[in-house]
This record gives C-alpha cells, structure tokens and sequence, in this order.
C-alpha cells in the first residue's frame, strides 16, 4: 500500500487530534519525502521552539546526606544509616527541576533518531545540535509504559503533540545489522499499527468536519440476561470504533485497515464475513437503545486496488461499504470520506 507522505501526516495529525491548515507545508513535507526525515524535522522545529519559551520545569523530591539540614528530616533513614556518628542528617527536598519526563523523552528521541541511518546526514547534525542544547535533562531507557505515564497540563499542552511524535518514533525504530545504530521500518507494513491510525485518523477527521455532530468511540452495552450475573461479567467489551450522532440518525463507522477489503471468499473475492457480523451487531443492539432514531452502519477500508461503494440493507439497516482512496489529492480524500457518511 502507498500513501504519499503528505497524506500520511495528515492522518497522523488528525489522529493526533493536532489538524491544522498548513501544517505540512509549515514542516516542509514535500522536502522530506521520507517519514524519518519528516518526523526529524518535526522534532527539531519544535523543540527550538519550545527552547526559546522555555522548558517545562517541576518539582522532585531528591534525598541527601547533608550536615546543613534543610526540607524535610527523615529520621529514620537517620537512625536507620546512623548519620549522626559522621555528624550527618538525611533531608528531603523538592528541588524544581527541567528533568521532567516529557522533557526526558524528547531528548532521548532527538538521540535515537540523530543515531538513524534512515535520516539525512545534516538532519541527523541538527538532531545533536538540538540535543545539546537541552541542558540539566538526562536520557532515559524508554518503553512502551513510559509515554503512558507523560502526565500533561493545560500549560504543558504544547508537549501533547512532540510525545505523540516520540511515541511513533519509538515503535518506528529497529536496530540495524551492526547494532550500533538504527533503522526506520516502514509504518504501512504494518497492519497492526496502521489499523490503530486508521481508526484514529477516521475518528478525528469526522470530529473535526461534523463540528454540529456528536463523534466518538462508544461502549455499548450488551442486550443479554443470564441467571447467574457472574456469566455477563464476562462477556467482552462492545466497543464502536466511531458512532456519529446528526440530529436525526446514528452512523456506525467501522474502520478496517486491509491491503484488500475483498478477501472472504474461497475461489470468489468476497466481504469478510466478520466484519459484517460485527457491524450487523453493533447496528441491532444501537436500534435496541435509540428506537426512535435512524441507524446506519459504514464499513470503510483504504482503497489498494479495487475501488468499493456497496450499498445493503441489513436486518432492515442502511449499510455502506466504502474505500477511499489514500494516495488520492487530500481535497478528493476529504470529500470522499463526507460523502460516506453524507450517503
């Protein structure tokens, strides 16, 4: 599957929920055709911005062996380590500090990515070049619970966007052969990642477009009875990947990521069974709780080489099931995707 690099920002950003007018050109995106080389760009552009507002700084607590006491006395580590023969005390205090995590994360980012042989050698200098420059930060190990403990405020919101750039790059980057430096693996392959992008890009595109709509995942209840409550514990979660609420209908958008949507079929391309039944049941236990509304389900895969818009009615249930073509002009996307749910 190919997805120019222009587009595919674009569906990092609406993804991100960071969508704005201009916002590739302001980054050069036709001059870094490459994801690396964009995402490189990105990081640095950035973080020069933030260095001349200034880091973020908080507070950590730092423990000590000191003969001045200051903050907090911690007796029993004194007791415990017996301090007071050397004339000593162990104190606590909160020093304000720009050895934050976030700020953690993004210097050890701006490292992996200028150790990057996938990066353009002068990117890769203003990578270190940028690194320097953020001083009293250290780098850290990261791992995937890392960027799940970035704990931003309205304040820091401007960190929002670079630690979800730190986080692609992280599961983007694979040690080369020598394993001294590092490679950038090609995001559309895969599947896994791209159908959590996929689904995101759809969810923030419709959020952004129906700004008179109601547009989010949801988690629907199921329309079951059982004797024994322990039974409905444990049935699994039932979770929309897009409901759109217009004033008169609810839309169920379920987005599949696929290098074909035609492959059910033994000997005949065919819909993917699965993805019907899922829909087919979203659709039933919405019209269960929402009587008085029209319901309507899309299916939406990316077009790789068969272009799809196939209308059923399913159980009674207007059903769509679409492609959009990703490596289309951006105004031909958008207008692609407003006319499947405008259907």
């Amino acid at each position: 599957m190919k997805i120019p690099i222009r587009n595919l920002y674009y569906l990092l950003l609406y993804a991100w929920g960071h969508f704005q007018a201009g916002a590739v050109k302001d980054v050069g995106a036709d001059d870094s055709p490459e994801l690396p080389n964009l995402f490189s760009r990105v990081l640095v552009d950035r973080s020069h911005a933030l260095l001349r507002r200034g880091l973020d700084r908080g507070y950590q607590a730092t423990i000590e062996e000191t003969r001045a006491p200051r903050g907090r006395l911690l007796l029993n580590q004194v007791a415990a380590k017996q301090t007071l023969r050397r004339s000593m005390t162990v104190c606590e205090t909160d020093e304000l500090t720009c050895d934050v995590l976030h700020n953690r994360i993004l210097l050890t980012t701006l490292l992996k990515l200028s150790n990057c042989t996938d990066v353009k050698p002068s990117l890769r200098h203003e990578l270190r070049l940028t690194a320097a420059r953020i001083h009293d930060v250290t780098p850290l190990r990261l791992s995937a619970d890392v960027f799940h403990r970035v704990q931003l405020s309205r304040s820091t919101s401007q960190y929002g966007f670079l630690m979800k750039v730190c986080e692609f790059v992280f599961w983007s980057l694979m040690p080369d052969q020598q394993g001294s430096n590092s490679r950038f693996q090609d995001i559309l392959e895969d599947e896994t990642r791209m159908s959590a992008v996929f689904e995101e890009f759809l969810r923030g595109f419709y959020r952004a477009e129906l700004s008179a709509c109601s547009v989010g995942s949801e988690i629907m209840p199921w329309s079951a009875s059982a004797a024994d409550n322990a039974a409905l514990a444990v049935l699994p979660a039932m979770q929309t990947d897009i409901t759109i609420r217009t004033p008169t209908d609810t839309i169920i958008v379920d987005a599949k990521y696929y290098r074909e949507a035609l492959g059910g079929g033994r000997y005949t391309p065919r819909l993917r069974s699965g993805h019907l039944y899922q829909l087919a049941t979203y659709l039933a236990h919405a019209k269960k709780r929402e009587s008085d509304r029209r319901i309507r389900g899309v299916l939406v895969y990316p077009m790789v080489q068969t272009s799809l818009k196939l209308q059923y009615e399913l159980l009674g249930f207007p059903v769509l099931v679409a492609t959009v073509d990703l490596a289309a002009e951006w105004v031909k996307i958008r207008d692609e995707l407003l006319a499947i749910i405008a259907a």
